[in-house]
């Protein structure tokens, strides 16, 4: 059949070349199953809109008068939306709604639109989530200037008429929109009167949440898969090192989550595969949860019915490619059906296995905006994102502050070096986008994990892995002070530097901290060179291959680590040629 694909639009905050990533994705799966496909996309500058991504190609306005035009002309069957961010569900909506898709028989692939409405709808959302025993926050919906008057106060109404105590900080969550626009936290009633009047105006529905606040809990995505036979399966959950109170595209995330229980971890699943269902999304989900440090109380944030920023993160970071198996789904194929391309022998109904740990550090751009407000809260401000793959968190966070291609290369940073105690505190309680080295900073002045938890509710566990990159260093330096390099020096010279490398430090931070700069020729900076030569792991290659080693691959890809036993497989020996070759 001819299936018209939406494309995501322009590259802004929220909304860049993952989505390109998607597109291109699922134009290459339908290709495979034999479809033909008119695309449409208002921006050339991506991969989707190569000409032989597509059989017609549309660089259009992303207008529902434009798409009327083009589904005028080309008399698709279908239409798939759910690949294109929130630009392509937003005109699915505006299409359905102004009778386009009826007048000319288009059928909508994949989710239906009564589930995209029931998942992005705040007010719908909640009441489904009530329905099937999901907990939500208790928040107010607001569709008008006078509804959000009568919620200034902190005592406010109730749907039964009686007055209840709301307090402030409070959240608010327009609807029907991308990357938190129009969103924040509102900590006094001028703030949400500001705040709520910008959502209203930026929510295509003019309407938002007014939610109570759950700043300091730990936030958890799940990326989950269903298809129209109801089979379900999660692909990744991921945890954000901020806890709630920072957009998850401004936190850095790990994957797979580090610090929930067994019984939490499956808790949360079993939520996220029971809020699919009950949306009857088909193809991929990505459901936001908010978890209690202090007790296994959990929270729904909202769901997004599409395949979402996070969903290339996860992609990469598993094998598992959630754009190409979405759009197989969306074309009727069920997750049985569906090859694992990586393995070649499973199917897509098995879930990934990660044995390696996954970073994610936004990319901000203050570098170039240097008078922009650096704090970060509900609405998303970085402009793209580094992933590192290794086996420990520590060795991938390392990997992820180098790849940021910004002037701090390790967790120093001259700004909080010299600064009061007073200001860095502040620094560790505040979200910003250098508050990354604000906590490394504390650590090294040797605050407790117990107190830094309390300033920013990091959970203890990343930070007792920064204090173990914080220790290294400070036996680096220490070393480096002694300026002794024979003897008994010697030995914890060697010790530290090995050391230094097991855990993720590069050869050029190693020298920095040992205090060795180029053109320094004395005797100590000589014996250390040689010293770091000699003690040099050289990489070795692990697997992404989606199973963890239990199957072989046909086509993994590798990230490298400092390790012993090399996942990578030397080709064999080109045998001789023959009499007749030569």
């Amino acid at each position: 059949m001819k299936v018209m694909v939406i494309g995501s639009g322009p590259i802004l905050i929220g909304q860049a070349a993952e989505f390109d990533y998607a597109g291109t994705q699922a134009c290459r799966a339908l290709r495979e199953e034999g479809h033909e496909i008119v695309l449409i996309n208002s921006n050339p500058a991506t991969i989707m809109t190569d000409p032989e991504m597509s059989d017609a190609l549309y660089i259009e306005p992303l207008t529902p008068e434009f798409c009327r035009r083009v589904i005028q002309r080309e008399r698709p069957d279908a239409l798939l939306p759910t690949l294109g961010g929130q630009t392509g569900l937003n005109l699915a909506t505006q299409l359905a709604e102004r009778g386009v898709l009826d007048e000319f028989d288009v059928k909508l692939l994949g989710t239906p639109l009564s589930s995209i409405k029931q998942a992005e709808d705040r007010e719908l959302f909640r009441d489904l989530m009530r329905a099937i025993r999901q907990p939500v926050p208790e928040s107010f919906i607001v569709e008008s200037e006078e509804q959000l008057e009568a919620l200034l106060d902190t005592m406010v109404p109730d749907v039964d008429g009686r007055l209840i105590d709301f307090p402030y900080p409070r959240i608010v969550r327009p609807a029907f929109t991308l990357g938190g626009t129009g969103g924040g936290i509102a900590h006094n009633a001028d703030e949400l009167w500001d705040i709520g009047r910008k959502g209203l105006a930026l929510s295509m529905r003019g309407q938002v949440m007014i939610e109570r606040s759950l700043l300091g809990w730990k936030e958890i995505e799940y990326e989950v898969m269903r298809d129209s036979a109801g089979a379900c399966i999660t692909v990744c959950n991921m945890e954000n090192f901020d806890p709630m109170g920072v957009h998850t595209g401004d936190s850095i995330v790990v994957a797979p989550s580090q610090t929930l229980s067994d019984l939490e971890y499956h808790m949360l699943r079993s939520a996220s595969l029971a809020i699919i269902q009950a949306l009857k999304i088909e193809g991929g989900c990505n459901v936001q949860l908010a978890v209690s440090p202090e007790s296994f109380d959990y929270y729904i944030i909202e769901v997004n019915p599409r395949v979402s920023r996070s969903s290339a993160l996860a992609s990469k970071a598993t094998g598992y490619p959630i754009a190409r198996v979405a759009a197989k789904i969306a074309v009727g194929r069920t997750l049985d059906e569906i090859e694992n391309q990586v393995t070649g022998r499973t199917k897509a109904c098995f879930e990934p296995a990660l044995d390696y740990c996954v970073v994610k550090v936004p990319r901000w751009p203050f570098d170039k905006f240097t008078q922009g407000d650096r704090t970060l809260f509900t609405q998303m401000k970085a402009t793209g994102e580094v992933m590192a793959i290794d086996r420990t968190f520590e060795a991938a966070l390392m990997k992820a502050v180098r790849g940021l291609e910004v002037k701090q290369k390790d967790l120093r940073h001259a700004r909080f070096s010299g600064m009061p105690e007073d200001e860095l505190q502040s620094a560790v309680i505040q979200p910003t986008d250098e508050r990354l080295w604000a906590v490394a900073e504390a650590l090294r002045r040797r605050w407790s994990v117990d107190r830094i938890n309390k300033l920013s509710h990091i959970d203890p566990w990343f930070l007792t892995k920064m204090q173990n990159l914080i220790e290294v260093e400070r036996e680096l330096v220490a070393v480096a002070a002694d300026g002794e390099s024979t003897g008994r020096a010697g030995l914890r010279l060697s010790q530290v530097i090995h050391e230094a490398f097991l855990i993720g430090y590069p050869s050029p931070t190693i020298l920095s901290l040992l205090g060795v700069h180029e053109g320094d020729e004395s005797g100590f900076a000589q014996v250390v060179r040689r010293e770091v030569e000699r003690l040099k792991v050289m990489p070795v290659f692990k697997m992404v291959d989606t199973c963890a080693g239990e199957f072989e691959s046909e086509t993994p890809y590798f990230y490298g680590t400092f390790e012993l036993e090399d996942d990578v497989v030397s080709p064999r020996p080109s045998p001789e040629p023959t009499e007749f070759a030569k």
